[in-house]
């Protein structure tokens, strides 16, 4: 088999740049807090041939592709025994790794990489980097400060718990096939924070019902949850655009 056909309900395209799959790779900070690097929808193994090179850490791959799956195995025979073959959205990353840290890395498929970084939310405790191409607005938007209109539900959510960094944009032409739209390389890593001095569920509630009327001010968009006595102050004049992570944190431990 010379080549993996891109699969559009898979939302596969594949890049072409060894050099920028090369510094994709490179953009692992390596900083020893974890010996295994998972990669997602590896496809022909663009970025896995750069990955199991490194030493410092074991290559594992996630893939839910056939054809790919058969490809990886015939290529890169010294990971046969760290294929996951499935969903990565379905997967158990205890069921693998225990509790062990890892890091997690890939050319996400544009139509999964929102749900992709909300698995991660859910594993903040164990997945302590990750390095990964995203459609460039979705990248944009993760990596936005409040007062900028990306600014959002991820923005909130990720960077309570992770230092975040857009790293470069790569052109459409370096895909096959060719994507509509430019993708951007991000990297997170893990912050100090090990838990919120705050209600987690509740704090995803109130970013979740905040942004989900994000042109109406807090004390609109959160009205359900909002105790009278609290409901005149001043922060309720906001957006949710305007407020910092810390300032979500507020809101929620006043309301709870």
């Amino acid at each position: 088999m010379s080549k993996v056909k891109p699969k559009k309900h898979l939302g596969q395209h594949f890049l072409k740049n060894i050099e920028i799959a090369e510094t994709i790779v490179n953009s692992l900070t390596q900083h020893g807090s974890y010996s295994t690097v998972l990669e997602i929808g590896p496809g022909m193994g663009v970025l896995t041939q750069f990955l199991i090179k490194n030493t410092t850490f074991k290559t594992w791959v996630a893939e839910i592709d056939k054809e790919s799956i058969h490809y990886l195995k015939n290529h890169f025979p010294e990971i046969t025994n760290r294929i996951i073959e499935g969903d990565f959205l379905k997967m158990s990353l205890n069921l693998y790794f225990k509790n062990n840290p890892i890091a997690i890395i890939g050319n996400f498929p544009y139509n999964i990489s929102s749900q992709i970084l909300f698995k991660v939310y859910e594993n903040k405790n164990q997945v302590t980097e990750v390095v990964g191409m995203f459609q460039k607005e979705v990248a944009q938007r993760i990596a936005s400060k409040p007062g900028n209109k990306e600014y959002g539900i991820l923005s909130v959510l990720m960077q309570a718990y992770y230092h975040i960094e857009y790293l470069f944009t790569v052109n459409e032409n370096e895909f096959y096939p060719p994507p509509k739209v430019k993708s951007g390389v991000l990297r997170l890593c893990r912050n100090q924070t090990h838990t919120l001095p705050c209600n987690e569920i509740l704090f995803k509630k109130v970013v979740k019902t905040a942004f989900n009327q994000r042109r109406k001010t807090l004390r609109n968009s959160l009205k359900t949850l909002l105790p009278q006595e609290i409901v005149s102050l001043s922060i309720f004049n906001k957006r949710p655009e305007q407020l910092s992570v810390e300032e979500f944190v507020s809101i929620t431990e006043m309301i709870s």
